[in-house]
């Protein structure tokens, strides 16, 4: 009879299922806005933003107690959704309008915010995504904007194990620490100011990536909250040895509107 693993080989096992998912996941991701100047690719990019906005408020609905109507919710939303193709009008203002008159019924029939605001929380990254790959030096601001979170992720984990002090937000999160906060955002600042060099990347928004770096963290507190309330420790199970989709994207959530108006108002 074999002996069970130990503590560490689990470990070790639980990080390498990590590390190869979370390649996968970069590498699709990363190849869909790379060839997103063409029609597949295009419409490739809009189906993988379909497939998370959706997954996002399945989750949603699950974490905040609203699971009778998130069918509902899903269809409601995917008006917004199919308006956003490049076969129809695109990420545009109707596309906006359709995602708030989307959460306003469902707020109605539900007779909750929670499922609305759910809307709201999936519909608008999806909205800024696409309609920032479809700006001048789209593939650069879209690749920058999902890298400052994912550098924010690493450079949070590293440095937090590795120095570790006072906690961030125990409430909520019990491993995040002020050290993983700051060093989260000097990761993000390097590889901002990299992309700055190499890829001429405006100085602005490798200013930006600073604060955006904290919202990032500041939308992954969010989550935790939410996960604790709901008694769970992920929000789903899709990716092995990362949890939902919400677990994937908590730090894109908030930071991918906010970077689509810093781009809409500079273009003004």
């Amino acid at each position: 009879m074999s002996d069970p693993k130990s503590p560490a080989q689990k470990h070790s096992n639980e990080l390498l299922t990590r590390v190869i998912v979370g390649v996968a996941l970069v590498a699709t991701t990363i190849t869909t806005l790379i060839v997103g100047d063409h029609d597949i690719g295009r419409h490739a990019l809009w189906l993988l933003v379909v497939l998370m906005s959706l997954g996002i408020l399945w989750e949603w609905a699950g974490l905040t107690g609203r699971v009778e109507n998130r069918r509902l919710a899903q269809y409601a939303l995917s008006v917004p959704l199919a308006i956003m193709s490049y076969l129809a009008a695109g990420p545009s203002f109707l596309a906006l309008g359709m995602i708030l008159g989307a959460a306003m019924f469902i707020a109605a029939f539900d007779r909750s915010y929670k499922l609305a605001i759910g809307i709201l929380y999936a519909g608008l990254p999806a909205l800024s995504i696409l309609y920032l790959r479809g700006t001048e030096n789209g593939l650069l601001i879209v690749f920058w904007t999902l890298a400052l979170v994912w550098a924010t992720d690493i450079g949070a984990y590293f440095s937090g194990r590795a120095i570790g002090g006072p906690k961030l937000a125990p409430r909520f999160s019990p491993n995040k620490t002020w050290a993983g906060l700051i060093g989260g955002v000097i990761v993000t600042g390097l590889f901002s100011f990299i992309l700055h060099i190499y890829f001429q990347l405006p100085f602005q928004l490798v200013l930006l990536s600073l604060p955006l770096a904290v919202l990032a963290q500041m939308g992954d507190l969010f989550e935790s909250q939410m996960k604790r309330r709901a008694g769970v420790k992920d929000s789903g199970t899709v990716f092995p040895g990362h949890g939902g989709v919400m677990d994937r994207l908590d730090g894109l959530i908030p930071v991918a509107p906010v970077v689509a108006v810093i781009v809409l108002a500079g273009s003004q």
